[in-house]
């Protein structure tokens, strides 16, 4: 799979892009990440991507014809916009994205990008949450991430995705290590005691109680 970043920060994913299971992703080449520096496609002597918006107001905002042009140069690809007007960014969506051969995620900054590229120029905008950044960056590191984990190969054990968050609706029941007492804290019994059905009920059961608790929004369906 490629996975273009469209960015006025490359440097940004330096790092990132060499540890864990991005990393093991892209050596063993299920994944390739191409970062494209947006101030490559901007005007002038400055490389300019941002002007004064219409209408005034604060800030500056990113100009359309940069945008475009660098979108032009990833044809044949579905193009996402990360901006907080977007839809909310979701475990389904990146199970979507994974069946892709290309994808290219657009950084927005400052305070925005201008709006002709979400309506006409991208496939759809997405959000990672209700807060805002400084900029995209953080959010296309986060969907690389979550699509490089589902990638064929990319994860020792492939089952442990089916088990995880959000996979049937609920959030992944509590989990446990050794030792089974810690400070008076001790691990539920039922997970010691070597009877696979009743810890599969018990998982199960957590699952459904947690979910609840913490997100009842994902059972009002």
């Amino acid at each position: 799979m490629n996975i273009g970043v469209i960015t006025i920060f490359p440097e940004f994913f330096a790092s990132p892009l060499q540890i864990s299971i991005v990393a093991r992703a892209i050596e063993s080449t299920r994944l390739q990440v191409d970062v494209v520096n947006l101030r490559d496609y901007g005007s002038g002597v400055h490389r300019q991507v941002d002007d004064a918006p219409f209408g005034g107001g604060p800030g500056m905002v990113m100009m359309v014809e940069p945008i475009v042009a660098a979108l032009r140069d990833r044809r044949e690809t579905h193009r996402v916009m990360l901006t907080p007007a977007g839809r909310p960014l979701d475990q389904a969506t990146l199970d979507r994205w994974a069946q892709l051969d290309r994808l290219t995620l657009l950084c927005g900054r400052y305070e925005g990008i201008d709006d002709r590229i979400g309506e006409h120029y991208v496939d759809e905008s997405v959000s990672v949450g209700d807060f805002v950044l400084a900029g995209g960056e953080v959010a296309a590191l986060a969907i690389i991430e979550g699509i490089a984990r589902l990638l064929p190969g990319v994860l020792g054990n492939e089952d442990s995705i089916e088990g995880e968050s959000f996979r049937d609706g609920l959030l992944e029941e509590p989990v446990y290590t050794r030792p089974a007492e810690f400070e008076g804290h001790t691990v539920p019994s039922v997970l010691l005691s070597g009877d696979h059905g009743a810890v599969a009920e018990w998982r199960q059961a957590e699952r459904e109680r947690r979910t609840r608790q913490r997100r009842p929004d994902l059972l009002a369906d």
